[in-house]
C-alpha cells in the first residue's frame, strides 16, 4: 500500500514538474518574438459580426517582405495583387497573385518613400498602377504612374520640389490618389506636409475643384489620409487628424457630412468600400483594428454605425488597405509587422461576389 502511495505521490510530482517545464517553454517563446515578426500574422480576433476571416496560405512566400509595408493594390481582373514597401536597398514594389504566388519585383530608383498605391484601369488592356511618393530627395512629394511591370509612364507634381500650387501643380507628402472609371482623379495632400488638400482632377488633369484649409471646421482638414468615391456621387475622406470621416459631393466638391462617433479612440487611416456597397472598410493603425461601417443608403449620412471589427495583434499597425471587387477580398497593408494580409469573406457574413 505505502508502495502504491509512492508511486502516485512521483506521478504528481513527475505531472507537475512537466507542466511547469512546458509553461517555461511557450513564455520563454512568447517572449522573443519581436514586433515585426511573421509569427505575429495569425494573431487576430473578430468582434461583432463575423464578416472576414485571415486567409493563411497568402502569400506563399513571406520572407519576401522586407520593408515596411505602406501599401497594396488589387487588380481583379488579372488576379495580382501589388505590395508597395519602404527601406533601404530593398525593392519598392513586390508583384503576388491573388493565390499567393510571386511574380516579380520593381527595382526602380524612381520611388523614393511609395505611401499610397492604386490600380487604375484594370478592366483594360493596358493597366497602371499609381503611387504616391511622400520622399524629401529628387524623386519625392509628386505622384507617378506606372506599368504594371514598373516602367515609369508619367508624374503629377513637381518632383523633389514641395509646395502648394496648382499650376504647375505641386504637392507636400500626397498621401494617396483615387482613380475613377472616368478618368476623374481624387487626391488627398499631403501626409504631415504643408498641404491639407482634398482635390479633384478632370481626366486632362486640370482642377476641377479643391479643399485646402488647415483647421477643425466643415471642409477643413488635418493629415487627410486616404480618399475613395462610391456610385453616389460622394467622396468619402479618411480626416486623420481630425479623427473623423468627411463627406463630399464627387461633382460639386460640397461637403455632406462628417463621421466622427466611432473613432474617439483612433483615427481613421484608410477608408474602402467593399464591392457589395454595404460597408465600409476602415484601418485603425495605432489600436491595431479593421473596422467595417455599415455604408449609408443614397441621400443620407447620418451617423457612423460599427458592424464588425478585426482586432490585430498588438504592434502590427496596418496602414492601408484595397479589396478585390470580384471576390471580396481584403488585403491589408501593415507597417511594424513588415507583411501585407489576407482575409476572405465569412460564406455567413454574405457573400461579396458581383458581376463584373
Amino acid at each position: 500500500m505505502l508502495m502504491k502511495k509512492r508511486g502516485h505521490t512521483c506521478l504528481i510530482v513527475f505531472s507537475m514538474v512537466s507542466l511547469l517545464l512546458l509553461m517555461m517553454v511557450l513564455y520563454s517563446t512568447i517572449g522573443t518574438q519581436k514586433p515585426g515578426s511573421h509569427s505575429l500574422r495569425h494573431d487576430y480576433q473578430l468582434m461583432g459580426r463575423p464578416l472576414y476571416k485571415l486567409d493563411l496560405s497568402w502569400p506563399k512566400d513571406p520572407e519576401l517582405f522586407t520593408g515596411e509595408v505602406f501599401g497594396v493594390a488589387v487588380n481583379q481582373y488579372a488576379g495580382v495583387v501589388y505590395v508597395a514597401q519602404r527601406g533601404d536597398n530593398v525593392p519598392k514594389v513586390l508583384v503576388f497573385t491573388t493565390d499567393g504566388d510571386f511574380l516579380m519585383s520593381w527595382n526602380t530608383t524612381t520611388l523614393e518613400m511609395p505611401h499610397g498605391i492604386f490600380l487604375a484601369d484594370a478592366a483594360t488592356s493596358n493597366p497602371t498602377v499609381w503611387i504616391t511618393d511622400v520622399g524629401s530627395g529628387p524623386y519625392g512629394h509628386c505622384i507617378k504612374q506606372y506599368s504594371p511591370s514598373g516602367s515609369l509612364l508619367q508624374v503629377l507634381g513637381t518632383p523633389g520640389k514641395p509646395g502648394s500650387g496648382l499650376n504647375p501643380l505641386q504637392f507636400d507628402q500626397p498621401a494617396e490618389i483615387f482613380v475613377h472609371d472616368s478618368g476623374e482623379m481624387y487626391i488627398v495632400d499631403g501626409d504631415g506636409g504643408m498641404n491639407n488638400h482634398l482635390i479633384k482632377l478632370s481626366k486632362e488633369q486640370e482642377v476641377l475643384w479643391m479643399h485646402g484649409e488647415k483647421g477643425q471646421g466643415l471642409a477643413q482638414f488635418y493629415i487627410p489620409h486616404s480618399v475613395t468615391v462610391d456610385n453616389a456621387q460622394r467622396v468619402w475622406v479618411a480626416d486623420r487628424g481630425n479623427k473623423r470621416i468627411q463627406v463630399f459631393n464627387s461633382v460639386t466638391g460640397d461637403w455632406l457630412g462628417t463621421w466622427g462617433s466611432c473613432f474617439t479612440e483612433d483615427a481613421p487611416y484608410s477608408v474602402r468600400l467593399t464591392p457589395d456597397k454595404k460597408y465600409f472598410v476602415v484601418v485603425q493603425l495605432n489600436t491595431n483594428q479593421i473596422t467595417l461601417l455599415d455604408a449609408p443608403p443614397v441621400g443620407l449620412i447620418g451617423q457612423c454605425r460599427v458592424v464588425s471589427v478585426i482586432q490585430l495583434a498588438d504592434e502590427v499597425k496596418p496602414h492601408l488597405v484595397d479589396l478585390d471587387l470580384k471576390t471580396g477580398a481584403l488585403y491589408v497593408a501593415e507597417i511594424r509587422a513588415q507583411q501585407a494580409q489576407k482575409f476572405t469573406p465569412f460564406s455567413l457574413g454574405g457573400s461579396f461576389l458581383i458581376n463584373l
